[in-house]
């Protein structure tokens, strides 16, 4: 690493992908616009060694909790996001986190911190009081809608923020409007550069027939009734196809595959290609996780919802469908009327639902986000 860099450290936790997916889409981000100048590096200071081991581990089991006990995951959200138990929670890591992060600060030595988790800041604010230093730092808010008040530090140097609504809960909770900016949550970068690419130019380099209507699927363990909606789909008589993704999933990769398809299906396993898969579809079937929906929303995809955790995906759902941006379907009879609804009178309401959801997606938040950082940089100078 050279010492003529600026230093960025981006601080991220491993409780499901959207977190780790936003560190790395800042860091390519960084590297595209500012590879000359700054120096970028992920960590998880959760992961050190000094770290309990239920802690560390907890982040590993995340979806296996919330897909085992969903009910419990909620009361424990909702209990948690008050000020008391806020408070008790910003104690208890800043006691687990206060010499791994010192640590941390001492080897890389910094010049910006951004964190894509939100535990970090009242850690840090109280090491840099207790050693005298001072590193701006930024919070990237990785829910659209429904966000856990640990988020709101008012220690922040900026809280980059999803959506109006976030926007305005920061404000109510003591954030000032020079601390907050509207930017979105960062998503892969590629999204953004493949805005211009023609989409029958994708689907001959993934051999998918351009005539057919496209259905991108985003399987997951914890969508219950998943197969039973694309088996329903497959039995509509549209003029359709299936990208079906198993994210690495043996079980529902070996479902996918013994299926007996009615339409054209392409099946993939774990993909590293997201973004051109997404641009070259129709639309998406998925579960209402933050990552997914954020995606899909700065591709333009209509997003058919088939499974929604209690807690903060509720608010993603809801910020979908009251901006027309698709449809909760968590029934094959749902996931039918509204293909049959969106690909009615030759796709026009499919057309509209796509038009909504390019109208509040946001492929650019990780170069705003990126922007904002180098100034912060600049300004220290």
């Amino acid at each position: 690493m050279s010492e003529s860099k600026k230093k960025v450290l981006i601080l991220t936790g491993d409780a499901g992908l959207g977190h780790r997916m936003a560190a790395k889409a800042l860091k390519e981000t960084f590297i595209s616009k500012y590879g000359h100048q700054c120096a970028t590096i992920i960590e998880n200071p959760l992961n050190h060694p000094d770290i309990p081991d239920i802690i560390r581990e907890s982040q590993s089991n995340y979806d296996e909790i919330v897909e085992l006990i969903p009910e419990l995951y909620k009361f424990g959200f909702n209990i948690s996001d008050s000020s008391l138990p806020v408070a008790m929670m910003e104690g208890g890591f800043t006691i687990l986190l206060l010499d791994v992060l010192r640590e941390l600060i001492n080897k890389i030595k910094p010049d910006l911190i951004i964190a894509t988790y939100p535990i970090y800041s009242t850690p840090l604010n109280i090491l840099f009081k207790l050693d005298n230093i001072f590193i701006p730092i930024i919070a990237t808010v990785t829910d659209l809608v429904t966000v856990h008040h640990v988020w709101f530090n008012t220690s922040l140097t900026r809280l980059t923020v999803p959506t109006e609504i976030v926007h305005k809960l920061a404000l109510e909770a003591g954030l000032s409007k020079d601390q907050v900016i509207d930017t979105g949550i960062p998503t892969n970068p590629k999204i953004q550069s493949l805005k211009e690419t023609k989409v029958d130019k994708l689907r001959e380099e993934l051999d998918w027939d351009k005539s057919l209507t496209s259905i991108l699927v985003v399987g997951s363990p914890r969508i219950p009734s998943l197969m039973d909606i694309l088996v329903t789909l497959d039995h509509s008589g549209h003029a359709i196809q299936f990208a079906l993704v198993a994210g690495g999933n043996e079980a529902l990769y070996k479902s996918f595959q013994e299926t007996d398809w009615h339409h054209p299906v392409f099946i993939y396993d774990f993909v590293d290609f997201m973004p051109k898969l997404m641009r070259a579809a129709d639309l998406i079937v998925s579960k209402a996780g933050g990552l997914i929906v954020t995606e899909a929303l700065a591709s333009g995809l209509p997003i058919m919802i088939t499974h929604v955790l209690p807690g903060q995906e509720r608010g993603n759902v809801d910020f979908v469908i009251d901006n027309d941006a698709g449809a909760l379907c968590e029934t094959p009879s749902d996931a039918l009327v509204t293909l049959f609804h969106w690909l009615d009178n030759d796709k026009a309401c499919l057309k509209e639902v796509k038009e909504k959801a390019t109208q509040i997606g946001k492929a650019d938040a990780a170069y705003k986000i990126c922007e904002e950082g180098y100034q912060l940089l600049c300004q220290a100078e």
